[in-house]
């Protein structure tokens, strides 16, 4: 059976349609003393373009297979970007490998991503962290974040950009790169209800049983407060010139908690007044020392 295609083999190799093939085959085209190309060459290039086209179509089903839709397109357009970088690399790596010297392409490559690099740093952060947000799915639309003691509501995210909305319905604008350089807060990665507090001091001597029951009937009756979980007190502090409290309650949606936290207080002083319970201001004590006779001999002199 070896013999049979070995014999099968000579033949194809003596007959005139493999010469004519191998000759077309290895027919070399030059662009320069340096660079010759082959049309197997050619073919070794379309093959392995080929093979790249669908490990990069496999890569990119895997990671957006949990995306939504909207988010699939935003990444799609980066994912663009690099399939062509990847392009680049393959071409250069398989001619190097087929023999053709691309030392000084490689060499204007390298000094053209550089200086693309250093002048566009911050862009390029910026699109490499909204590509991370759209993978790890950390914010959504919707979401009330606080980053850099700004509190907003996402209403957009970009490749670059996020756009938030605050609560005096201002316009933030955040470059996706924050998220990796500071702490970022989502508020509502757990759920819509969040726990918000108010922090009054009252005068010492005041009846503190008394205090509680008045913070959290003013928490407790406040329309936009869950009975559940119920209204807490703290006993925060012996303060300066007052004991703190805190009273914690809960919000369905805390974006707008100011306004609840505000009618709050002005119940708490409501009912403060009520049972004369009083908010005491800070107080400070002066003690002035006079040095008579210092003071006269200076007038002497």
């Amino acid at each position: 059976m070896n013999q049979d295609l070995q014999k099968i083999e000579t033949k194809i190799k003596e007959s005139s349609l493999w010469e004519k093939i191998t000759e077309m085959l290895n027919q070399h085209v030059d662009f320069s003393n340096d660079i010759s190309i082959s049309v197997r060459d050619v073919l070794i290039v379309i093959t392995i373009i080929f093979i790249t086209t669908l490990i990069l179509r496999l890569v990119l089903r895997i990671i957006t297979r949990n995306l939504p839709e909207d988010d699939k397109g935003k990444f799609n357009v980066v994912y663009g970007y690099f399939r062509w970088l990847v392009y680049l690399i393959i071409l250069l790596i398989t001619l190097n490998g087929l023999g053709v010297n691309v030392t000084a392409v490689f060499a204007a490559s390298a000094a053209l991503m550089i200086g693309i690099g250093l002048a566009l740093q911050t862009l390029f952060k910026d699109i490499i962290s909204g590509v991370f947000i759209l993978i790890d799915q950390t914010v959504h639309v919707g979401d009330i974040i606080e980053i850099e003691g700004k509190v907003g509501r996402v209403e957009e995210i970009k490749l670059r950009t996020t756009r938030a909305v605050t609560r005096d319905n201002r316009v933030l604008i955040i470059p996706n790169h924050l998220y990796l350089d500071n702490s970022l807060y989502n508020w509502t990665q757990n759920g819509t209800l969040t726990r918000e507090s108010v922090d009054v001091g009252v005068a010492y001597g005041s009846d503190v049983q008394l205090v509680r029951k008045l913070l959290i009937q003013a928490a407790s009756t406040h329309p936009d407060v869950l009975s559940e979980p119920e209204v807490i007190v703290l006993f925060a502090n012996f303060g300066e010139s007052s004991l703190d409290f805190k009273v914690i309650f809960t919000l369905a949606d805390s974006f707008g908690a100011n306004v609840p936290k505000s009618d709050i207080r002005f119940e708490i002083d409501r009912l403060f007044r009520e049972h004369n319970v009083s908010i005491p201001f800070p107080q400070r004590d002066i003690h002035v020392f006079e040095k008579t006779k210092d003071y006269r001999q200076k007038a002497q002199d």
